[in-house]
């Protein structure tokens, strides 16, 4: 009977160890996705959201990544504290905001 369960009894402690860390999101190093690379002077879209935020005063409630002319652009939607809402166009490349 005890052979029978074996295997339970060695994966419980694990399951039970890693499980609560990986809803929490701290998953073991392995389990983690590495951050997307980027080539050198390239901006990825959490930094064109912080740059954005910061430049604008205003928060950042939609991002997605568009291509114009074979170049990648973040369209960003920004709120203000007065409610204004507004768009504007963050090149991957350069960072330059147009």
């Amino acid at each position: 009977m005890t052979r029978r369960y074996a295997p339970l009894l060695v994966l419980t402690p694990l399951l039970l160890g890693l499980g609560p860390l990986c809803v929490l999101g701290v998953a073991p190093r392995s389990a983690q996705a590495a951050p997307a690379a980027t080539a050198p002077g390239s901006m990825t879209m959490d930094q064109a959201v912080k740059m954005a935020e910061k430049k604008f005063h205003a928060r950042v409630v939609k991002a997605e990544t568009q291509k114009d002319g074979g170049k990648s652009v973040y369209v960003l939607r920004l709120l203000n504290d007065t409610g204004h809402v507004w768009t504007v166009h963050v090149d991957a490349a350069t960072g330059a905001v147009q």
